[in-house]
């Protein structure tokens, strides 16, 4: 299995540090406010190389931290005339509802930042005991960026050409204008926890270097999260853990590709920026999840209405071939299925490619479909492999004829009992040999894009793809 690790810019031979084993830290969500596509992204695309890896016998540890006090989270409370607990705690429900509906499943552990304050003091001491950090008059604890050697290493970025190049505010507290802060002073009011140099809260890039420490130790396999968390946030978490253990931090970087709406960023000044409930409230949360696993993880991805209907119409594509099939068992020795099976694994195996995966798995619909018509036995087998590749991806795992009437999303203009009616009256305009009246029954049903099925054992009908 080959990995691009954002550390040295190439694929890697995955090796993990305990045979069968991976452990894994995402960055998650900054909990306040709805979770939007971006965060999506990040969710699905992380969902399916945890699936992947345990298809492939691994044993997987997934944390995915939340971070439940911040500057942001702070001034949403306030705004909102609530407390900093009652905002988080409804952020939190209303992400797992979120996840839910895209079939993402949740992490192993989701530790969050306040329930890790001791950990992250403790982290901050060691830092400040080896000449890392240091507690500034004003009440902050600021890292030495300098102090440092491999700062900048993650993002290839010299420390002088940072300095030169970036709008650093004047603080007159820090020591270098590149140190970043590790604990913050509480200003009057505002939400603190005590520690030895005054009341305060942790600054947001020690918690993830102290959370993923707790969780899976000094060094572990892979950790991941957005395109935007390269710089600063990863970066000051290797300077942060690797001057703190004395070890390397991670094996393996893997970052998400962004979220673009009509081939412009996302961003909330554009008006083009989406929750993903607003999202869900007018798309088949498969159909959402089928764009965002569509594209390759690392790249780009464009959200636009022209993407989501080709995605429902692959899905449909999927849905069609397996409508009507009784599924066997998966026969892992059936040569029928071996071939797609194996395109599929080395599609993944190269570094996630899920385009290549699903090129497989078309391929495999379309020989399905030919057995289907030819009234091949054979045709059972193909359905459970494509079903079964399907939930790898946490794709295909609807009933085939729910997702073809409309899923999730998209309902039919007309209730399904007036559909059958349709239907019955079609029936009775062939039995009399009406074949005029029975035409324009089926146009009209297709106008409102119902289409009608004819088969040896009646008639169905699916919503058509739009």
């Amino acid at each position: 299995m080959q990995i691009y690790n954002t550390l040295t810019r190439r694929k890697e031979a995955f090796t993990t540090l305990e045979p069968g084993k991976v452990s894994m830290y995402v960055c998650g969500m900054t909990v306040y406010d709805y979770c939007h596509l971006g965060h999506a992204r990040v969710m699905v695309a992380f969902d399916v190389i945890t699936r992947y890896l345990r298809a492939r016998g691994y044993e997987v540890n997934y944390v995915r931290n939340i971070t439940d006090i911040d500057d942001k989270i702070l001034k949403r409370a306030d705004e909102n005339g609530e407390s900093i607990d009652a905002l988080t705690e409804r952020m939190i429900a209303a992400m797992h509802e979120d996840e839910a509906r895209l079939y993402v499943q949740r992490p192993d552990h989701e530790p969050r930042a306040t329930r890790h304050i001791d950990d992250i003091i403790a982290m901050i001491e060691t830092l400040i005991a080896k000449g890392f950090a240091y507690a500034a008059d004003n009440g902050d604890v600021y890292y030495r960026v300098r102090r440092f050697e491999g700062y900048g290493k993650l993002n290839n970025r010299n420390l002088d050409d940072m300095r030169s190049g970036a709008r650093i505010e004047v603080d007159t507290s820090k020591e270098d204008p590149l140190d970043f802060v590790l604990w913050k002073a509480a200003k009057p009011g505002e939400a603190y926890w005590p520690s030895p140099w005054g009341n305060g809260r942790p600054g947001w890039h020690i918690e993830c270097s102290a959370m993923s420490k707790c969780c899976l130790g000094d060094t572990f396999d892979i950790h991941g999260g957005g395109p935007d968390l390269t710089f600063p946030h990863h970066e000051n978490e290797i300077a942060q853990s690797e001057a703190a253990n004395d070890k390397p931090f991670v094996t393996t970087w893997m970052h998400a590709g962004a979220v673009r709406v009509n081939q412009e960023k996302m961003s909330k000044s554009l008006g083009n920026f989406f929750t993903i409930r607003d999202v869900l409230t007018e798309h088949d949360a498969e159909v959402v999840r089928y764009l965002l696993v569509a594209s390759h993880y690392r790249s780009p991805i464009n959200y636009a209405p022209d993407a989501l209907n080709e995605a429902r119409k692959s899905l449909t594509r999927f849905y069609t071939a397996l409508e009507g099939v009784e599924q066997g068992a998966v026969d892992t020795e059936s040569t029928l299925a071996s071939e797609y099976h194996q395109r599929f694994l080395a599609a993944m195996d190269d570094d996630f490619n899920t385009p290549e995966a699903l090129s497989a798995m078309f391929d495999l619909a379309r020989e399905l479909n030919r057995l289907k018509a030819a009234g091949d036995l054979q045709a059972s087998q193909l359905a459970a492999e494509l079903k079964s590749l399907g939930s790898i991806l946490g794709l295909l795992q609807q009933v085939p004829s729910a997702f073809l009437k409309g899923g999730q999303g998209q309902s039919a203009p007309l209730d399904e009992a007036a559909i059958e009616a349709k239907i019955a009256q079609r029936a009775d305009a062939k039995a009399n040999k009406d074949f005029a009246l029975a035409d324009s029954i089926r146009d009209a049903l297709a106008e409102q894009g119902i289409i009608l099925k004819d088969s040896r054992e009646g008639t169905t009908w699916v919503l058509e793809s739009r």
